[in-house]
């Protein structure tokens, strides 16, 4: 399955990231994905890579990561930074808080 952001990731920046922001090993045996990569970064990245992150994907992959977040995916601090800076930069909407689990969501 390709994703936009597989096609729009230069696998030697996903691998970098991946080595820099992951001290553990995937759970099973499917690899993480590029969506779950970048969403690790947003979260740790310095200022110096936030540039890169922007400069090498666009804030538009950016913000369509950040609206298919899993729930964890990215912190409240992180999730409101970037949310204030790519909103700005594309007019787009995106919620005030990071998506969150439910412990309730199976109840009805």
């Amino acid at each position: 399955m390709n994703t936009q952001a597989e096609l729009l990731i230069p696998i030697d920046m996903l691998s970098d990231l991946e080595r820099r922001f992951f001290w553990w090993e995937p759970v099973g045996s499917e690899p993480r994905s590029p969506e779950r990569i970048i969403a690790q970064a947003m979260s740790f990245a310095g200022f110096e890579e936030i540039r890169t992150l922007e400069q090498e994907l666009g804030p538009d992959l950016l913000v369509d990561i950040m609206l298919n977040a899993q729930p964890g995916w990215i912190d409240a601090r992180s999730w409101e930074f970037w949310r204030g800076r790519l909103a700005r930069a594309t007019g787009r909407t995106i919620p005030m808080e990071a998506p969150t689990r439910s412990f309730n969501d199976g109840l009805v």
